[in-house]
C-alpha cells in the first residue's frame, strides 16, 4: 500500500487544498461534499469541472469516497488518517472547555476515584461523545504479602503496602492446601517483594518459580500463582475503566446497524472483555493518540474513533488515560486539545494527592 505521507508530499497545492477543505467540510456536516461547494471556499477561482477532476484523483489515490454515483465525496479511513496527521490544525482548549473540566477538580477531596468519575462526566458533556478514564492502579512498594485461609475453598491474599495502604483479594486456592503450604508461599513472595512495586514482582515470580522449582513444595507452588491470579482478577480491571456518556452516541440518528455496532462496542467495554486492549493504547508512549475506525481492533466493528491520551505521575510513570470515542468525523482540531488538557490536569491532581 502506498504510504499516506508521502502521498500528501506528491501532491500539489490546489489537490492539497480540495482535499482539507473537502475533509473539513466533512467533518463538520457528515454528509458528502460536492464539487461546487469546494469551489466557493478555495483560495483561487476555479471550475466545478476542474474541481471534479482533482477530487476523481484523489478519489483514485484511495483519500476518498463517493456513496452514491452523483453525490459528492467524503474522505475514507486513510484520507481521514492523512488529514489528521498532516493537515490538522489544532489550537488551545477554549476557556469555556477549559473551565468545565477544571470544575470538576476543584475540590481538595482525597476521593481520586470520585474525581475521575467527574472528569469522565465532564469530558462527555464537553465533547459530545462517551468518555473512557482508566483509573490508576495503586503502585507503592510492597512491604507485606500474607496469605489467609478462611474456609476449605476460600482464601484471602493480602497485599500491605509501604504507604499503609491494604488490599485484600478474596480467591479459591488450590485442593489440598496446609498452614505450611500458606506460610511457605507468603515468605518466597516476601523475599520477593522488598523495594518492588505489584507490577515488577508480577512480571518476575513465575520466573523465580520455574527457576526454584526444586526448592518449592508443590502445593506452595500452586498457591503463589493462585495468588497471582487473584492479584489479576477480573473485577480489579473492572473497577479501573470508567465509561460515561454512551447515551451521546446512542441517541444519535443513525441506520439501525450503526447503533448495533456502537451497543455492540459499549457491551464490550461495560464487560471489561477487551481491557486489555485499552491498557495496551496507553502503554505505547506519552502524548495523544488517535485510532480512526478499524485501525483498532476494540473499535474496528463500530467504526468509530478514539482519541486517547495517558497520565502520569510525579515520577514521569503513565499511570492511567483518558480518552474520548466518538463517530470517525469527530471535530478531531477540538477534540485532541481538551484530552491533552485533561489528561495533564489529571496526571497533576492525582500526584498531588497520592
Amino acid at each position: 500500500m502506498t504510504d499516506a505521507k508521502s502521498i500528501l508530499q506528491d501532491m500539489n497545492d490546489r489537490s492539497r487544498e480540495v482535499f482539507r477543505i473537502l475533509v473539513e467540510n466533512y467533518l463538520d456536516t457528515g454528509g458528502p461534499v460536492g464539487s461546487r461547494t469546494l469551489t466557493r471556499s478555495l483560495s483561487e477561482k476555479v471550475s466545478a469541472a476542474t474541481v471534479r477532476n482533482v477530487m476523481q484523483d484523489l478519489e483514485y489515490l484511495g483519500l476518498l469516497d463517493s456513496p452514491h454515483v452523483s453525490a459528492g465525496r467524503i474522505p475514507t479511513q486513510m484520507g481521514l488518517r492523512l488529514f489528521v496527521d498532516g493537515l490538522l490544525q489544532m489550537g488551545d482548549p477554549s476557556r469555556q472547555d477549559r473551565e468545565m473540566i477544571d470544575r470538576t477538580l476543584g475540590d481538595n477531596s482525597s476521593d481520586v476515584g470520585g474525581m475521575l468519575d467527574r472528569v469522565g462526566a465532564a469530558l462527555s458533556g464537553v465533547t459530545h461523545g462517551a468518555s473512557l478514564v482508566l483509573t490508576p492502579k495503586h503502585e507503592a512498594e510492597l512491604r507485606h504479602i500474607e496469605f489467609v485461609s478462611l474456609a476449605q475453598d476460600r482464601a484471602l491474599v493480602v497485599l500491605v503496602f509501604s504507604d499503609g495502604h491494604v488490599e485484600n483479594r478474596l480467591f479459591t486456592p488450590p485442593p489440598g492446601q496446609t498452614p505450611s503450604s500458606m506460610r511457605e508461599a507468603a515468605n518466597f513472595l516476601n523475599a520477593l517483594i522488598e523495594g518492588r512495586t505489584l507490577s515488577d514482582v508480577r512480571k518476575d515470580v513465575q520466573v523465580e518459580i520455574e527457576k526454584r522449582r526444586q526448592e518449592i513444595d508443590t502445593l506452595a507452588s500452586d498457591m503463589i500463582e493462585s495468588g497471582l491470579a487473584a492479584w489479576e482478577d477480573e473485577n480489579g480491571d473492572q473497577a479501573r475503566l470508567i465509561v460515561r456518556g454512551r447515551a451521546n452516541l446512542l441517541s444519535e440518528d443513525g441506520a439501525p446497524d450503526e447503533l448495533e455496532k456502537i451497543r455492540s462496542l459499549f457491551d464490550d467495554l461495560e464487560r471489561k472483555r477487551d481491557i486489555a486492549e485499552f491498557l495496551e493504547l496507553t502503554e505505547e508512549g506519552d502524548g495523544v493518540r488517535i485510532f480512526i475506525g478499524s485501525e483498532n481492533k476494540l473499535f474496528s466493528l463500530s467504526g468509530s474513533s478514539l482519541v486517547v491520551s495517558p497520565y502520569m505521575n510525579a515520577d514521569r510513570k503513565i499511570i492511567g488515560a483518558v480518552g474520548v470515542i466518538g463517530p470517525t468525523r469527530l471535530n478531531y482540531g477540538r477534540i485532541v486539545p481538551i484530552v491533552d488538557y485533561t489528561a495533564q490536569l489529571v496526571g497533576k491532581m492525582v500526584s498531588d494527592r497520592s
